[in-house]
């Protein structure tokens, strides 16, 4: 489950590679390119595999992470359909029906985000019911 940068990439490529070429995809595979399908802004760095494998994304720089981004989309579609944490599934549709889905997600990265770095931070699981409050709060 957990893998490193380079394979984690490497599973974005590939499933490019799959989408370019119209093969079969498995269900994560359809899950990724969903998210991929959505984001046409990193298309190119898709396309230039090395650069993709080897980039550097400085955040002093002003520069996001795309890997991180499509990351991030698909961890919130994982909670939305498992309802984990308990309660997500709602939160998530009703933000959805408000915002358009990837609009939502948008929003939501900053609460998971905020609950990952924070969780990191203090060495600690992520606290769920703080995660949720601020998803309860995005308007």
């Amino acid at each position: 489950m957990f893998q490193s940068r380079d394979e984690t990439r490497q599973v974005y490529l590939t499933v490019w590679q799959k989408m370019q070429q119209k093969q079969l995809l498995e269900p994560m595979e359809a899950l990724i390119a969903e998210v991929i399908e959505l984001h046409p802004e990193y298309h190119d760095l898709l396309d230039s595999t090395d650069s993709a494998r080897q980039a550097e994304f400085s955040p002093e720089a002003g520069q996001s992470n795309p890997f991180l981004h499509m990351g991030m989309h698909i961890a919130l579609r994982e909670q939305a359909s498992t309802d984990r944490p308990t309660g997500i599934k709602k939160l998530h549709k009703k933000l959805c029906k408000k915002k358009g889905r990837h609009e939502a997600e948008h929003a939501m990265m900053e609460c998971l985000g905020q609950a990952l770095w924070m969780a990191q931070r203090d060495n600690t699981l992520p606290d769920d019911a703080a995660y949720l409050d601020c998803l309860k709060h995005i308007s």
